[in-house]
């Protein structure tokens, strides 16, 4: 038996500017995902996927080597009623035979199963931490199998292999990820927040694309911000720095910022993380903040600390 783990992730700055190979701050998540891998005599892989509260929303099975479909079930109200998780599984094992020809060709066949740590619509990587797990499993370089599936910058993935914050520039399949320490003394003063509904990060990229011009600019400002976001060292220039930065992306994207949509009353600052619309966002405030996003109808509410591996 062979078990792989993956960190999830949170992008604090350089959302979308991160896909134009701007400096960007990432943290990997106490969640996360794992898959245990038992080799079994049939000439099958089957697979079970497990949500955080061990409920299976995936059974899929495989002939070996071709990988035919043989049969799958799901729960689609996980996933908005999607009737392709199964396919999709196989066209990305389809794409890891093409960069390791001997993976999964014995006559002997795998029992699969991944467990989630985390609720799927978090969006902390359930894709990202897939993808990374299975690539070490294969022993092949998961940017380039990021690169063949679902795209992105791969900043996920360099969460999911470092157990620190990280500064992160891509680079197609051999990004610049630097290990660093984010340790503010305002830290007791940060919380996540969660939208009530996962953002899909592939629909806030295609915006992204159909929007932005000449963005060399934009870039260096939003490297220079992730400088001073990473080295600041009180609560008020912190949130200067927050409003700084989704000033930026707000007049790329063409979208108001979270503050002006949602939160023109509250008295702390809150920033966008990742695809803008849904999934997490930071917020600056204090013992006062959980009531706050409550009373608003936002119930997950996460100090920093719980957060942060």
């Amino acid at each position: 038996m062979s078990k792989f783990y993956s960190n999830g992730k949170l992008l604090l700055t350089g959302e979308y500017f991160v896909l134009e190979g701007a400096k960007a701050l990432a943290i990997p998540t106490k969640f996360g995902q794992d898959l245990v891998v038992t080799p079994i005599e049939e000439s099958q892989l089957i697979w079970n996927s497990f949500t955080e509260e061990g409920a299976c929303w995936l059974e899929a099975i495989f002939d070996l080597p071709k990988l035919r479909l043989v049969s799958a079930t799901f729960n689609s109200d996980k996933e908005g009623g999607n009737d392709k998780i199964a396919e999709n599984l196989r066209e990305i094992l389809v794409q890891v035979k093409k960069l390791n020809a001997s993976f999964l060709n014995s006559k002997k066949g795998f029992l699969v199963k991944t467990n989630l740590t985390f609720p799927q619509n978090w969006g902390l990587g359930t894709s990202s931490t897939l993808i990374n797990n299975i690539s070490n499993w294969a022993k092949i370089n998961p940017y380039q199998l990021l690169e063949t599936t679902f795209g992105g910058s791969g900043y996920d993935i360099a969460c999911a292999q470092n157990n620190t914050p990280i500064l992160y520039t891509k680079n197609r399949v051999n990004p610049f990820v630097e290990k660093v320490k984010f340790n503010p003394s305002f830290k007791e003063n940060l919380y996540f927040v969660y939208l009530n509904k996962k953002q899909n990060s592939r629909e806030g990229i295609q915006r992204f694309k159909q929007l932005k011009g000449n963005l060399t600019s934009e870039i260096n400002q939003i490297s220079s911000l992730t400088d001073e976001f990473l080295t600041c060292k009180n609560l008020n220039d912190f949130e200067k720095i927050v409003i700084a930065h989704e000033e930026i992306v707000s007049k790329t994207i063409h979208l108001k910022t979270i503050q002006d949509e949602l939160f023109s009353d509250y008295f702390g600052q809150t920033k966008s993380l990742g695809a803008w619309g849904g999934d997490f966002i930071l917020a600056t405030g204090n013992e006062a903040t959980p009531n706050y996003f409550k009373q608003k109808g936002f119930e997950i509410v996460i100090p920093y600390k719980k957060m942060e591996l």
